[in-house]
């Protein structure tokens, strides 16, 4: 029973789904199930209920994922005291965060990181802040920088480091949503909105859109990440919720209004990974010389 074994399998266990767990180790799904195969007879149990819609771990297969747990923990433990020796930590750590965090909250401390530990590679992936849990719970990062959701799986360790305000923002140009946005009685059933396809910010203004109205919000568009949000508010496509944050990086600014409402509530935004990998000396360093930043 090798290492790589075990960690396919606690990937697997995570994901539960075969696809995911094949793409992130470049496997086909026929090779990853071998491998599974080859576990549950090795055991002589069934870790997996499998068809060709769901994958659930039995009450085997969650006994086994503990093992698994604690078998890679105490591996990963073990490279690094066998090389205690070396003054620098060394090995690469994968984050993910969206465009805007990635130029307004990661450079610090990036570069405090990498002047400490310049052997250890950086690989950055950028995308929709929303899906940052979930890049987690996928094993596909290390650490992601998120917004805190209402519902924090127990298994996710969060940190705070900023928090970050919310606005309604609307179009500065001339066109009918200005227009509507700014009658003296605002239609609010037929008012174009924008929103993101899921996250944090998306439940604050549901939750702030229920406020204003009753009914259900017009949307003209559901769109992946807030940077795109900021942009078909921009064209005139609709209003939208937003971090401020991203608007004042945004290259269309000049053609937004912020519209501020003191009854939006902000959100905390932090890094975030999966709890085990605390022990992990790369990780716990990262976020040690974050929580001093």
């Amino acid at each position: 029973m090798d290492s790589r074994s075990l960690k396919l399998f606690q990937h697997l266990a995570n994901s539960l789904h075969f696809g995911k767990t094949a793409s992130a180790y470049h496997l086909s799904p026929s090779t990853l199930s071998r491998t599974i195969q080859r576990l549950e007879d090795e055991l002589g149990s069934q870790l997996l209920i499998r068809d060709n819609r769901s994958v659930l771990l039995t009450s085997e297969g969650k006994k086994f994922l503990s093992y698994a747990d604690q078998q890679i923990s105490q591996f990963e433990s073990l490279k690094q005291s066998l090389n205690s020796s070396q003054e620098e930590l060394s090995g690469s750590l994968n984050i993910y965060c969206s465009v805007t965090a990635s130029y307004s909250y990661l450079p610090p401390l990036l570069e405090k990181f990498r002047q400490a530990h310049p052997n250890i590679d950086i690989n950055l992936d950028t995308g929709d802040a929303a899906d940052g849990i979930d890049q987690i719970k996928n094993q596909r990062v290390d650490l992601a920088i998120a917004a805190r959701p209402d519902d924090l799986a127990s298994s996710i360790h969060f940190q705070t480091i900023a928090t970050v305000p919310l606005a309604i923002v609307a179009p500065n140009i001339n066109c009918s949503v200005k227009q509507a946005w700014q009658a003296e009685a605002i239609d609010w059933a037929d008012l174009p909105i924008i929103l993101p396809e899921h996250g944090v910010a998306r439940k604050r203004f549901e939750q702030w859109f229920r406020q204003k109205y009753s009914g259900r919000p017009n949307v003209y568009a559901q769109v992946s990440g807030q940077e795109a949000l900021v942009s078909m508010v921009a064209l005139g496509c609709g209003i939208g919720l937003s971090p401020i944050v991203v608007v004042d990086n945004s290259p269309v600014k000049d053609r937004i209004q912020i519209l501020s409402d003191t009854s939006i509530a902000p959100f905390d935004l932090g890094l975030c990974c999966f709890k085990k990998k605390l022990s992990d000396p790369i990780v716990a360093e990262f976020m040690a010389m974050a929580n001093q930043a």
